[in-house]
């Protein structure tokens, strides 16, 4: 199995170091590109070094998205993956730790696959993630991609 490209869309060093850890200790490979604000993260997904389809730069088999993030926000960037034919099919895991009502229906109006709380102690968060992780790379079938958007 090719190793899932997982992108991490968080600003907070203690949370992106405990969340890759977590990813990074199964039995299922993956690589986890980091990005500290939304707008690196576009640039990423769909600015001009992604639009030339190089080898380094795959599309990811999944985006965890915080929602609290500087300059543009969770939600924005959200919005943004949704309405690019690129980057539309791409499931989406809003990653926080907001459990405010009218938070987890906006993200998944706005079309997160997913909404996840981050708990607050370390073991509850450690099997969350690699929960989720087991669940969309092993269980949920993924859309084929290239760089181009998905295979023909």
């Amino acid at each position: 199995m090719e190793p899932v490209v997982i992108m991490l869309v968080e600003d907070n060093d203690d949370h992106a170091e405990l969340i890759s850890d977590a990813l990074n200790n199964t039995i299922v490979a993956n690589r986890v590109v980091r990005f500290v604000n939304a707008e690196s993260a576009l640039e990423y997904l769909h600015g001009e070094k992604a639009q030339a389809a190089e080898q380094d730069h795959p599309l990811p088999g999944m985006i965890l998205l915080d929602i609290k993030l500087p300059g543009m926000d969770g939600f924005q960037m959200l919005r943004k993956v949704r309405t690019h034919d690129r980057t539309k099919r791409i499931p989406v895991v809003m990653l926080t730790t907001s459990k405010r009502d009218e938070e987890i229906a906006k993200g998944y109006e706005y079309g997160a696959n997913s909404y996840i709380v981050k708990p607050v102690k370390f073991e509850e968060f450690r099997a969350k993630i690699i929960d989720l992780k087991m669940y969309w790379v092993l269980t949920s079938e993924l859309p084929v991609r290239n760089n181009e958007g998905l295979k023909q």
